[in-house]
């Protein structure tokens, strides 16, 4: 089944790009990741259909990840976000080197250049920790536009990162 998952979006990840201007570059994945195929397939099935099997061109109003997400690793409470998301929190994958292991993913693969320079993996100790805090829905939004103005102020991420998909506007 995962195979066939698999396959299924890499042929979607063909198909997205027509169209479109360019994403930015994916970035290099952690050694830290156990296995950088399941990281990948766990990512389309429980993210990619609303952030895209690319981190762009979401189809729900959620934001881009693709050359952003990794902003979210310059300071230690930007990051525990991205592992208190109750989507990633209450994630039914409940490995935590798994878990781990699809976050690394997201932001290093799909955040690329957005990473700070010296920014290191999660971990399954941090991704344990940090679950037992999940965000609730309510929260999400004031939570975001925190989040985003620390990157902005403190580790010079882009002002464009304040909108949802930086391509329209929003």
């Amino acid at each position: 089944m995962r195979h066939a998952l698999l396959i299924g979006s890499l042929v979607l990840l063909g198909a997205v790009g027509i169209g479109r201007a360019a994403l930015p570059p994916m970035g290099l994945l952690p050694s830290a990741i156990t296995d950088p195929d399941l990281a990948r397939s766990d990512y389309v099935e429980n993210c990619g259909g609303c952030h895209g099997v690319q981190g762009s061109a979401a189809p729900a109003a959620l934001p881009e990840l693709r050359g952003r997400v990794g902003w979210f690793l310059c300071t230690p409470q930007t990051r525990a976000y991205l592992i208190r998301l109750p989507n990633v929190a209450l994630s039914r994958i409940r490995d935590n080197q798994q878990l781990a292991d699809m976050m690394n993913f997201v932001v290093f693969g799909l955040g690329g250049g957005s990473v700070p320079q010296g920014s290191t993996p999660f971990t399954a100790e941090e991704v344990a920790h940090e679950r037992r805090f999940a965000l609730s829905a309510a929260s999400l939004t004031a939570e975001r536009a925190r989040h985003v103005e620390t990157a902005i102020r403190k580790c010079h991420a882009p002002a464009s990162l304040r909108q949802m998909f930086p391509s329209s506007g929003r």
